[in-house]
């Protein structure tokens, strides 16, 4: 006997009666977009230095790394109108319309990456492709969220919201986890001539082959929310964000800040910073990753039912990035202590998995169902590219200029905890109704 559970109907207000089978179809199709979305970041930022020596020429490793990060930064460029066209294009026409958008251009920009010849064989041309691909996925990205979020909060009860949009980041530690593991993988088995030619291609072609599943489930998941027709718009979604929620827009960019600085330092540039300041190998430098990505995949669901017991989250939230300041702090200054790093760097991992649910979900219900969807993108957008897409960028920069300080990624990284305080503080904390 199929099980039933309820769910609200968003054309009518009414609850109608939805298969479980749906519900899990339903969070595997809204999480594959962004499992391949951090994936190929993830393997993009664990082989900077190699993409950086192949397709970028320099004689300098730091300086390859330099520019090969700063490429990997271009992508989160394309972010922001990404997610005010597809942002939008959800509110208008359908979530699940533009999560199939989204897929399809991952696909386009994983495949210009993946067989882009190197720079020996056809210069300028080679980076050039590069560049092309991450802006592809860039404009992917930034609607990616929005539409897989706010599909799974619609779909959830009011005391489930927290638990089904938690799934998001379950699929972004599952395709950390696997990203890391498949890089190490490649790093003890393969030779480093091997990795130069071909290895490092390996993960993005395997992301290629995920594309026609994604597809097929997000072809078949039910839909949440379908304006009756673009006409009944007064305004652009957009607009209406800019114009009437200026305030609630850049504390929540702010809010997000903390989140994703420490996604992209803590656990994305981990490896080549280790190998940086650490006599750590390429193998347990990439492990480390993986670590943080199963806490990752642990707290995230944990975090989702905490924040369904919250009737308010503005002060665990706050509570939870002061416990972060401190535990990182430590794990910086003693990271060539690996006992007492880990120790450390593990409660860092812990309280950032929380704070993902927590700020998400903070954001999404603070606004109507109508701009739902493009503010979503627009704020993670907006954060991920200026703060994000950056991230890796300035802390390369400052070890450069630091000569290989061991606290230079936490003089950025402390200053995105301070800053997303004050904005939880600022931000008007609302619960709408579906």
């Amino acid at each position: 006997m199929t099980e039933l559970v309820n769910t609200p109907d968003n054309d009518t207000g009414n609850v109608t009666l939805t298969p479980v089978g749906s519900k899990t179809k339903l969070i595997v199709a809204a999480g594959v977009g962004n499992f391949l979305e951090i994936f190929d970041f993830t393997v993009y930022s664990f082989f900077a230095g190699i993409i950086g020596h192949v397709f970028f020429n320099s004689e300098d490793k730091l300086i390859s790394l330099l520019i090969s990060v700063s490429v990997f930064g271009v992508g989160f460029v394309m972010r922001p109108l990404g997610s005010i066209v597809i942002g939008a294009y959800a509110d208008r026409h359908g979530r699940k319309d533009a999560m199939l958008l989204t897929i399809i251009l991952m696909a386009i920009g994983s495949a210009l990456i993946a067989f882009a010849p190197p720079y020996k064989a056809i210069g300028i041309f080679a980076p050039l492709l590069i560049v092309m691909g991450r802006l592809c996925q860039g404009f992917s990205a930034g609607g990616e969220i929005g539409a897989a979020t706010t599909l799974l909060m619609e779909s959830a009860e009011r005391n489930k919201r927290g638990f089904f949009v938690s799934w998001q980041f379950f699929g972004q530690g599952l395709s950390t986890l696997c990203g890391s593991l498949l890089a190490a993988l490649l790093m003890s088995r393969l030779s480093n001539e091997a990795m130069e030619s071909w290895g490092w291609r390996v993960p993005f072609i395997l992301s290629l082959l995920i594309i026609p599943v994604g597809l097929y489930i997000r072809a078949h998941i039910n839909e949440t929310h379908k304006a009756p027709t673009v006409e009944a718009h007064t305004i652009h979604p957009f607009k209406e964000l800019i114009s009437q929620h200026t305030k609630q827009m850049i504390a929540g960019i702010f809010v997000i800040f903390p989140g994703t600085v420490m996604m992209y330092v803590l656990v994305f540039f981990m490896p080549s910073y280790l190998k940086t300041v650490t006599d750590i190998g390429s193998s347990e430098a990439f492990l480390v990753s993986s670590y943080a990505s199963v806490i990752v995949i642990v707290v995230t669901v944990f975090s989702g039912f905490l924040c369904d017991r919250l009737e308010r989250r503005k002060r665990t939230a706050i509570n939870t990035l002061i416990i972060i300041f401190i535990s990182s702090y430590f794990a910086f200054h003693f990271v060539q202590n690996i006992r007492v790093f880990l120790a450390f760097y593990t409660v860092a991992v812990i309280g950032m998995s929380i704070v993902f649910t927590l700020c998400v979900l903070f954001i999404i219900e603070a606004f109507e169902k109508r701009i739902r969807a493009t503010a979503t993108s627009v704020i993670y957008a907006f954060s991920v590219s200026i703060f994000g897409g950056t991230a890796q960028m300035i802390v390369t920069f400052l070890l450069k200029i630091s000569d290989s300080n061991i606290m230079a990624p936490f003089w950025y990284l402390g200053v995105s905890l301070v800053l997303g305080g004050v904005a939880y503080l600022a931000f008007d904390e609302k619960r709408h109704e579906i």
